[in-house]
Parts: C-alpha cells; sequence; structure tokens
C-alpha cells in the first residue's frame, strides 16, 4: 500500500488568508493527503503570501527559502497577494515549482496534484483586471471561531495601497451561498464566525444585494451565537448597520475601523472616503449603543507630506477616541503605488519613532481599556488549547482573558465577572455560575 503522500501549509499575513488557506487545506485532505504541521518535513508545502509592506514581501521570502532548506525535494507552491503582484521575483528563487495568482487559487491542488516532480518553475497567474471570480472560503478546526470569506478584492484607490492590484476589483458571492457556508461551520459545532474580505463593507458589488442584507441573514442561522465584523470602513459604517448589530445579541461590541491619519490633509493625500469629523461620529454613535465597546484602530505613521502637526492631528483624534487597540503600521514605500511619487517624503528615523510613539498610546489605551472593565459581568467563550495549565478565552469585547485550565469548558459560553489583570496582561476571572452553557 503508497503512503499517504503529506502536504504543510504557511500563512502570512491577515485573516483572509487565514480562511484561504483552511479552505485550500480541505481540498488536499479530501482528496487522500495528510495534512502535517510545517515544521515536518513534507511532501508539499503551500506557502499563502502577504505583500501589505516591503517587510512582509521579506519575509515571504525568508519563508520559502526556509521551507526549500528544510525539504528539498518537496514540491513548494506559492500562493497569495505577493504571488499575484511579483510572480517573476518568487519563481527567481531556486526551488520554487509553481506560483498561482488570485484567478487561479481555486484550482491549487489540480495544478500540485498533477506534477510529476521538482523542475522548471511555472507560472499560473493573470492580469488582475480580468479577475472575476470568487473563491469560497471558510476556517474550522478548534471548534471556537471560524473565519468566514464574504468579499474579496476592492474597488477603492487609496494611494498607498497594492491591494487591488493583488486582489482585483470588490466582489462578492450571493447571501444564500454565505449563509450556506455559516450552516455547515455551525454543524462542525463552532460558536463564533468572524467575517472576512478586503473591504467587505462594499459588499453587493456584485448583484443587488447589500452588507447590512447579509448581516440579518446570518442572524438567523441557528448554532452561531458570535459574530465579528473583522474591519469595515468608516464611511460604509452606515446609521443601519450600527442599529443592526448594536440591538442583535449575536453581533459583539467590537469594531476593527481603519483610520490611517487623524489629518484631513494627509487622508485627503491618502485618497480616503472621509474625514476625521466622520471618524469621531461613528464612533461616539457606537459608544452611545455600548460604552464598553471594542474598538481597534487601523494608522499610518509617516505618511509622505505628514508634518509634525500632521502627526499631532492623528494623535489628539486618538485622544478623543480613545480606542482600545491600534495597529500601527510604519509607512513602507512600494514602486507600484501613486505615493510612491509623491514629495516631501518622511525620513526612516521619523517614521519609526511616530511609530514607537503610537506603539506607546496602544499599550496605554489598551490597558486603561481593560481596567475599565474590572467589575463587569460578562460572557466568554473559550478557546480549545490549554497551555502550561492555563487556558484562554474572548469577552463578548474581545478581552482576553486567561484562567487555569479546565477542559469541559472548551468551546463553551461561560458567565464570568472580570477580575483583575495577570502578570501577561490578560484578564483574570471569577466564574458567576457552576455549570457552563
Amino acid at each position: 500500500m503508497n503512503e499517504r503522500k503529506t502536504v504543510a501549509f504557511y500563512t502570512l499575513g491577515c485573516k483572509l488568508n487565514f480562511a484561504e488557506t483552511s479552505a485550500l487545506a480541505r481540498v488536499f485532505t479530501d482528496n487522500g493527503f495528510e495534512r502535517i504541521d510545517c515544521s515536518l518535513p513534507a511532501d508539499v508545502y503551500v506557502i499563502n503570501t502577504c505583500s501589505v509592506t516591503e517587510q512582509s514581501d521579506r519575509k515571504c521570502r525568508q519563508t520559502i527559502r526556509k521551507f526549500i532548506r528544510q525539504s528539498p525535494h518537496a514540491i513548494i507552491a506559492v500562493t497569495g497577494c505577493y504571488a499575484q503582484l511579483k510572480p517573476e521575483e518568487i519563481a527567481s528563487i531556486e526551488g520554487v515549482d509553481m506560483v498561482i495568482g488570485a484567478d487561479a487559487k481555486g484550482k491549487l491542488f489540480e495544478y500540485v496534484n498533477n506534477i510529476s516532480g521538482k523542475g522548471e518553475t511555472r507560472m499560473f497567474s493573470c492580469e488582475i483586471n480580468g479577475v472575476d471570480s470568487f473563491f469560497q472560503a471558510f476556517s474550522y478546526g478548534d471548534r471556537t471561531r471560524s473565519f468566514l470569506k464574504v468579499q474579496d478584492g476592492c474597488s477603492y484607490s487609496c494611494s498607498y495601497c497594492t491591494i487591488p492590484m493583488a486582489r482585483g476589483k470588490s466582489r462578492n458571492p450571493s447571501i444564500d451561498s454565505i449563509v450556506e457556508n455559516a450552516e455547515k461551520i455551525s454543524s462542525e459545532g463552532v460558536r463564533e464566525i468572524i467575517l472576512t474580505g478586503v473591504n467587505i463593507g462594499d459588499f453587493g458589488r456584485s448583484g443587488n444585494e447589500k452588507f447590512i442584507d447579509l448581516l440579518k441573514a446570518l442572524n438567523g442561522v441557528d448554532g452561531i451565537e458570535r459574530y465579528r465584523i473583522s474591519s469595515i470602513e468608516p464611511n460604509l459604517l452606515t446609521d443601519e448597520i450600527v442599529e443592526f448589530t448594536s440591538s442583535s445579541a449575536k453581533f459583539m461590541p467590537h469594531y476593527h475601523i481603519p483610520l490611517q491619519s487623524g489629518s484631513d490633509k494627509i487622508l485627503k493625500l491618502m485618497r480616503r472616503r472621509y474625514l476625521g469629523e466622520l471618524f469621531v461620529k461613528k464612533i461616539e454613535l457606537l459608544r452611545t449603543k455600548n460604552p464598553h465597546t471594542f474598538f481597534g484602530i487601523d494608522v499610518i505613521a509617516g505618511f509622505p507630506g505628514e508634518t509634525d502637526e500632521d502627526f499631532a492631528d492623528t494623535c489628539d483624534l486618538l485622544e478623543k477616541t480613545e480606542p482600545a487597540y491600534l495597529h500601527v503600521f510604519p509607512y513602507s514605500e512600494r514602486s507600484d503605488v501613486a505615493s510612491a511619487a509623491m514629495s516631501n517624503k518622511v525620513s526612516s528615523q521619523t517614521i519609526n519613532i511616530r511609530a514607537k510613539h503610537l506603539a506607546s498610546m496602544c499599550g496605554r489605551f489598551h490597558r486603561q481599556f481593560y481596567l475599565e472593565n474590572i467589575g463587569r459581568d460578562e460572557e466568554v467563550l473559550f478557546e480549545t488549547p490549554v497551555k502550561n495549565g492555563l487556558m484562554y478565552g474572548f469577552t463578548k469585547n474581545y478581552i482576553r482573558v486567561e484562567t487555569p485550565a479546565d477542559r469541559n469548558l472548551a468551546g463553551k459560553i461561560v458567565p464570568v465577572k472580570l477580575t483583575g489583570i495577570s502578570e501577561s496582561g490578560k484578564m483574570l476571572v471569577e466564574y458567576r455560575h457552576t455549570v457552563a452553557r
């Protein structure tokens, strides 16, 4: 009897990539492959790449070379945003067998399965303007939460961003097909779904359905008790969406909203579709619905033309809104975007200083958010993994909880009181009832 071939996956970048990797992996295992940890020698390695910054590209190259060294005779297949944007750059790495672009991702197993052995690198790429297919994807495995892809691509043209070139125009499947995937996730015992995409608030470009219609349909899926919206542009976070998600017991008080800059001048240079005032109003509206809402905010440090005054405007806006977390991105020069041609570049030293200042603000905001929640009654969805005698979970408003391990609680939603902060910076709890739901 022939031994089963082994395949290992490595994912870089966003939650959308993780959802797609999970979908790709299921195709391999459904067709007889054994999925193993990427630290082990495998017959096939699939690397799903990110290209949000030059540093991301560099990390992708390092990862590819690592697996080539680890298993010189393995088939190396590279997909994801970096593969779409710079296929020749990846193909030039000795040992890479195939580079698979955005429109060919759904055929990755077919390409790998048909290759007879290592040899000349093959590129399955395409002109991104021609991409109109939608690769359905969702993840599950730990019976706790799942990333569900509901949208792909972006039809915006922010001056710093390569994503439209990597993933194509905004598109989505039908609501019915997404609900069907949510029902499959529910049938596996998963309790929480994170809705993922590139610009999910723009849902509806394919067809006449709206994002609010999708949220209402998902709200009716039996078995799923929690939904989180991974990221939504402030200009697409409508009052109707705020009202619905705030009134629904299933949609958590947790929002990831990109800001990028608190300076209106810089927002215009970035070609963002809102100004600071709108952003502040959205935060204030959500806080009137639930004052303990978790806000994660994206900020870019050192965009071309950003003066000390512009950066101060960003810091002032953040102090005014007091988010729970900042995702800080030092500006990364990309040769193929509009901002590359802009004058008044900020020095790398200044970018680093500003990024460190924002990171310090993030630490302060994050701890303050935790302190403000001490003493509150909450519900925690505990995760399956147990490490060093401890287990972890998240409250509705995305506070990370740490408690002595009890495997009976894994995958369950448990009423707790938030009592303090651990040495590792996580929240400590007391159970409000002896029996978990």
